[in-house]
């Protein structure tokens, strides 16, 4: 079964753990996570990548709705971050990673619906 054929509640709450999941690696100290060899932005980058990707393949009719939130959940992590003082900085370069990784999910996202039009499109042609 396709992802985006489950039944709505279970959809949001799978999008909902995406969203606990990704915000727990970006609010829980410092010190508690595993150490990474990646650049911070990259870090960033590829976790909002996930989080657009996993909710275009829950609800790809809703690409606008999927995109604000994940960068208002972005937003929203700067904003805890510089609050908390837990060995977490506010960093608007981190927004700028989120906001590329959002903007390479809706690159696939708009490159895969291209091919399936160009698909269609071939198979009702008429010879």
């Amino acid at each position: 079964m396709l992802p985006y054929r489950l039944p709505r509640p279970l959809r949001l709450a799978l999008y909902a753990l995406a969203t606990a999941i990704l915000l727990y690696l970006c609010l829980a100290p410092s010190r508690d996570l595993p150490k990474v060899n990646l650049w911070d932005k990259e870090e960033h980058a590829i976790a909002w990548f996930v989080l657009a990707a996993t909710g275009l393949l829950l609800s790809p009719r809703r690409p606008r709705a999927i995109a604000l939130y994940a960068f208002g959940v972005g937003a929203f992590v700067e904003v805890a971050q510089g609050l908390m003082g837990l060995g977490r900085d506010a960093d608007w370069h981190d927004l700028a990673a989120d906001s590329v990784g959002i903007v390479a999910a809706f690159i696939g996202y708009l490159a895969i619906r291209l091919a399936a039009r160009r698909s269609r499109s071939r198979v009702y042609a008429r010879p």
